[in-house]
């Protein structure tokens, strides 16, 4: 059995060496080169390039026919670090506020764990994967024959989770995470002097109206029954402190766990829409569109997840996840190829939020998640 203290410390300096330099989605090539070494140093077969950056890492001990895979994501984010830590971002504007170096180094400590070790019969392949966070990343694999290239029968994958506890481990079957969608919508009418609106047509009133009436979707327009969200994250005019505007653009996204209620989402916010613009003499367009698919996950595999974790966790440490979450997440388009299992593993209670300035992985997360990785390889290509 090899040391795990030592395995721990590795890992640790893996993640501070990618926290230190991050890339945005399509942009991970430093770290791509790195995950592409290790792997080899580790005796790895390694494909790079897979959907742009990606990179594809196979394992095969024994005779077993059977092939599954794990996938860990490398992008981060468009956000400016805040804080004083030894490893802060190199790369100004840029951090990993999500936790996907967290990610990465867990998968690389499996990876070297189960080449060193063994205790499986079959195939594993290790995926890194590009740009979660704008949803393109698992789709620009797929798109480069991942699934002909380099089949797999199951997949399995992993999110930190701030607020929950170290050593902790949750999640659930069915309906795990939301779709998101993003849609924009723009008003035109005819600006000019803010003291004289009533010649023309102005557009900021009547898209105040349209935010406040797009609330009633959820509110009013859906059934109780069915989690949905839509918010209103930007309103962009064309007007200045004297001129009243004549174009303006809101812009937000849904969230839903369901085909037909993303449906009519958008069928209710171009009612809503083409009404308002009606209201107010303007002219109306609406842009929507579905950027990430609801995460699904299977019930049989979930058991057997909870069955690995609870070898890694411990009874009393595992537990399924009380509700579905309304954030996204491209592991799904996964899933619409083959069954898998995504979990959550606890990043501390007192962590800072992900996407926040303040946020780091917690590096005693990152030997847990390691024997998860390797624990559902060993259970689920059981050696005879």
């Amino acid at each position: 059995m090899m040391d795990l203290a030592t395995l721990e410390q590795e890992m640790t300096a893996w993640r501070h060496d990618l926290h230190a330099h991050p890339e945005f989605g399509f942009e991970e090539t430093r770290t791509a080169a790195f995950v592409a070494a290790k792997l080899r140093e580790f005796g790895l077969d390694v494909a790079e390039g897979i959907g742009g950056t990606g990179v594809v890492g196979t394992l095969t001990r024994g005779s077993g026919n059977r092939s599954i895979a794990l996938r860990a994501d490398m992008d981060a984010l468009r956000i400016a670090e805040q804080g004083h830590r030894d490893y802060i971002s190199q790369t100004p504007g840029t951090m990993h506020a999500c936790g996907h170096d967290g990610h990465v180094a867990m998968l690389l400590g499996a990876a070297r764990m189960l080449a060193e070790e063994g205790g499986f019969d079959g195939t594993v392949r290790f995926l890194f994967q590009p740009a979660e966070e704008w949803g393109k990343g698992a789709l620009a694999m797929l798109d480069d024959g991942l699934m002909q290239r380099f089949p797999f029968d199951e997949i399995y994958g992993l999110h930190n989770m701030p607020g929950l506890a170290i050593g902790r481990f949750e999640t659930r079957a069915g309906p795990v995470m939301s779709a998101e969608d993003n849609f924009e919508i723009v008003l035109k009418g005819l600006g000019g002097h803010a003291a004289r609106p009533q010649a023309g047509n102005e557009v900021l009133v009547a898209a105040c109206a349209l935010v406040t009436n797009l609330q009633t979707i959820v509110s009013r327009r859906l059934s109780p029954a069915d989690i949905a969200v839509v918010s209103v994250t930007e309103l962009i005019t064309d007007g200045t402190r004297n001129a009243l505007p004549g174009l303006a653009r809101v812009l937000g996204d849904a969230r839903s766990f369901r085909p037909e209620v993303s449906a009519d989402i958008e069928r209710q916010m171009r009612t809503i829409t083409q009404g308002t613009a009606l209201a107010y003499n303007l002219t109306a367009e609406v842009n929507y569109t579905r950027e990430f698919v609801p995460l699904n996950n299977d019930a049989a595999l979930v058991e057997e997840a909870f069955a690995a974790a609870r070898t890694v966790f411990g009874d009393d440490s595992v537990r399924i996840a009380p509700e579905p979450m309304t954030a996204s997440e491209d592991f799904a388009r996964f899933l619409e190829h083959v069954p898998g299992c995504f979990v959550f593993i606890g990043n501390g209670e007192g962590s800072a939020p992900l996407h926040n300035p303040n946020f780091d992985f917690n590096d005693a997360g990152l030997l847990p998640g390691a024997r998860y990785h390797a624990a559902i390889v060993r259970r689920r290509l059981p050696v005879a």
